[in-house]
């Protein structure tokens, strides 16, 4: 499952600016990325009025995707679903997703991007573990400058042992959008079990990845 790290600050604070740059830099660096922005706008359009999908949307479909040759849109209702559910949910297969916003989003490391002092988000929330700033004294642990973007890419790095040689992991199991971390026997055993199942259906073809979702009664 990937590393989960977010952008915080006040409006125009340089958080898009400043997150595409480490976005750019850690792409570079070799690490697949995904990136998940938190908006307050109601209404905001992926695409114009007229088009297939949003004749769909206006309809009453709840959901509409659009898949062409080089690209995939999902356009959904609002949900309630935690930044870390997005990224374990939608993005397994990358490095790290970066989150742009959800500054009340729970045990996620955040960086706070300042141009004044006098908007300061870490006393209102918690996991800010590293500032970018270009005003003079600014205090914290981890401080870099608006514009040391590939700092910032390295220290995510390190920060979360990117690139270190990581067990495989055979079984992720999600409670409630959460992941649940599962010991290596734990996971053999729980994969083990679900294919022994599968495999009495006598299914044709080769099976290479199982999703299970349960509903509790």
């Amino acid at each position: 499952m990937p590393a989960i790290i977010t952008f915080i600050g006040k409006k125009n604070s340089g958080k898009t600016t400043l997150t595409s740059k480490v976005v750019t830099h850690l792409n570079t660096m070799g690490y697949k990325v995904a990136v998940i922005k938190s908006s307050s706008h109601q209404g905001a359009l992926f695409d114009s009025p007229g088009t297939d999908t949003a004749t769909h949307k206006a309809a009453g479909a709840e959901s509409v995707m659009f898949v062409g040759p080089d690209q995939m849109v999902l356009q959904t209702g609002t949900t309630e679903l935690s930044l870390t559910t997005l990224a374990h949910r939608y993005f397994p297969g990358v490095d790290v997703v970066i989150g742009e916003g959800f500054k009340q989003a729970r045990k996620i490391p955040k960086i706070e991007v300042i141009r004044d002092q006098d908007h300061l988000l870490r006393n209102q929330v918690n996991g800010v573990i590293a500032v970018a700033s270009n005003i003079e004294d600014t205090a914290g642990n981890y401080v870099f400058q608006l514009d040391e973007a590939q700092e910032i890419a390295q220290f995510i790095e390190k920060r979360f042992n990117l690139g270190q040689p990581k067990g495989i992991e055979r079984c992720a199991l999600l409670v409630n959008g959460n992941m649940i971390p599962l010991k290596g026997f734990v996971q053999d055993c729980l994969g083990e079990t679900v294919e022994g199942f599968i495999s009495s259906l006598k299914l044709t073809d080769d099976i290479q990845e199982i999703e299970l979702r349960i509903k509790k009664k």
